[in-house]
């Protein structure tokens, strides 16, 4: 579907944002797909030692899910077609950054150990930090950019997906949360074996994952969530691939598990959902 031109209203999407979003497709791709693939192999590989190579392998899926989504930024003109997707990455970025930096101690760069892994935690650390320093002055800057307020919906939300849209996004966002906040208790939630680290990492991505959905529920319009419904089903396949290969490592009688895939499931739904709406919503309402 063709972007919503600027004359409907809207402020113009920067540079810098569009830079960002493809700079970090990038790195997601190299490194999410570096994390998958060996996580996929059983072997334990990223900044620091896990216990079990489901979480680095959950995390590189994540990113490399979120990639194709992230690429489509650059298809937006204007920053409301954008922000259900940006505003998590930022949350990503930071987030990210914050717990290596709380817990540096457990990173190989700090404990020692092979050259490949402390060179790789020491890239982890720069390569975040100056995706957060990029990323809040992009955003900053976006933020300060003249426009004028977006115009009408063109494609609202189903009043009977927002429900399920709002249980989605909340159980994201609370089981995020509780990772970040308290990991040792909620640690023992996760369906496999988990550090602290792991916890706060895997709860930074849950609560990104959940501030999108509640964001694309707040715009109410599909044509506003394009590169956000691109990444939902990309991230739900990638992390039900390295789910399915490392099922041996789950405890899947355990009621989180269950959990667990039927919010993975609920992010395939949305996207795929969404875009099979929006495709119809334009076939009734052709822009001329």
């Amino acid at each position: 579907m063709p972007p919503e031109p600027l004359a409907a209203g809207g402020r113009p999407l920067t540079a810098g944002v569009a830079v960002l979003a493809t700079a970090v497709a990038v790195v997601g791709v190299l490194v999410g797909g570096l994390l998958a693939a060996v996580a996929l192999t059983g072997h334990v590989f990223g900044a620091w030692p896990s216990p079990e190579s489901l979480t680095p392998g959950l995390l590189g899926a994540a990113m490399l899910g979120t990639a194709p989504g992230l690429f489509a930024v650059n298809r937006a003109r204007a920053w409301h077609e954008a922000r259900s997707l940006v505003q998590p990455l930022a949350v990503v970025l930071l987030g990210l950054f914050t717990v290596s930096l709380l817990d540096a101690g457990r990173l190989y760069v700090a404990t020692g150990g092979p050259v490949v892994p402390v060179l790789f935690s020491l890239g982890w650390l720069f390569v975040l930090g100056t995706l957060c320093v990029c990323a809040v002055i992009a955003l900053a800057r976006q933020y300060v950019t003249p426009g004028r307020p977006p115009g009408p919906r063109g494609a609202p939300l189903p009043g009977w997906s927002k429900p399920a849209l709002a249980v989605l996004g909340s159980a994201w966002l609370g089981i995020g949360t509780g990772l970040l906040v308290r990991p040792g208790f909620w640690a023992g939630f996760v369906p496999w074996d988990v550090d602290r680290l792991d916890a706060r990492a895997l709860g930074v991505w849950a609560l990104a994952l959940g501030a999108g959905v509640l964001g694309a529920l707040a715009e109410d319009d599909l044509a506003r969530t394009g590169p956000a419904l691109t990444a939902l089903p990309g991230t739900a396949v990638a992390m039900g691939v390295v789910l399915g290969c490392r099922a041996s490592a789950v405890h899947w009688s355990s009621g989180p598990a269950l959990c667990l895939v039927a919010m993975v499931a609920g992010l395939l739904l949305a996207g795929l959902g969404g875009r099979v709406l929006l495709a119809r919503s334009a076939a009734a309402h052709p822009r001329g």
